[in-house]
């Protein structure tokens, strides 16, 4: 075990866990916007900044991927700390200024309002490009169906060639994950939407042999029965149908 502290208390944490892993176990509020069990931690929001003293030697982490190490000494709500995530937070504004997450997280750092100029797409989007949609497709669903593409002020996320959306099996996972809102799913009828910020693909939802409803999307289903090796006849049904069975 490796003792630390965090905020003058002591606590006694794992190798192999980070910073914010041990204060969300204590209940110690580190405020995050990309990071989720689910996948991997990247690091791209920025927001769950902490400083940590090392040796002496103070400095700002980000705590979603900074290990434990032995007598370190964090700090999670420092006026340093607090100074910069209003910046970055101001910085999302500007970026995503009608995201409803960005504008709660910035009022509860007392921020209502961005110094910093409106980004040229601000008006037409809600990413962030913390990854999480592009990650989940890849670690989790295996898709890999989006991705982030360019670089610098152009980075994006999008599908390959903006228009190809052949690998995606429309499970919503990216739509689900999403902490801003920039990818929206909607169910209509016998079609499932989903819209990432650069394109927007209809796919055919599979109905049910027995009541009709339209309960999972197609490519979906086949996968499922591809990656499960079960018989189709497996997914003739709705699950509220194969309850009654």
């Amino acid at each position: 075990m490796v003792k630390i502290n965090i905020n003058g208390r002591d606590f006694e944490a794992e190798p192999c866990q980070t910073v914010l892993s041990v204060a969300q176990s204590a209940g110690i509020d580190i405020p995050t916007l990309c990071h989720t069990e689910a996948v991997a931690d990247y690091g791209a929001c920025r927001i769950c900044l902490v400083e940590v003293e090392r040796r002496g030697r103070k400095r700002l982490v980000t705590s979603c991927l900074y290990p434990v190490e032995e007598g370190i000494k964090v700090t999670t709500d420092s006026e340093r700390v607090k100074k910069v995530r209003k910046t970055i937070i101001e910085l999302l504004l500007a970026r995503c200024p009608d995201s409803q997450a960005i504008r709660e997280m910035a009022e509860n750092m007392g921020v209502t309002e961005s110094r910093f100029a409106l980004e040229e797409k601000a008006e037409t989007g809600s990413c962030i490009l913390c990854g999480l949609c592009t990650r989940v497709c890849s670690e989790v669903v295996g898709a890999s169906a989006i991705s982030l593409v360019n670089r610098g002020t152009a980075r994006e996320v999008a599908l390959p060639f903006y228009d190809e959306a052949s690998s995606c099996i429309a499970c919503g996972s990216c739509a689900y994950i999403c902490p801003t809102g920039a990818i929206s799913l909607v169910d209509a009828g016998s079609k499932r939407i989903i819209s990432w910020p650069n394109g927007t693909v209809d796919f055919q939802m599979k109905q049910c042999t027995r009541c009709g409803s339209h309960y999972a999307p197609v490519r979906q289903v086949e996968y499922m029965i591809e990656s499960s090796g079960l018989s189709p006849t497996e997914f003739e049904l709705c699950p509220d149908c194969r309850k009654l069975d």
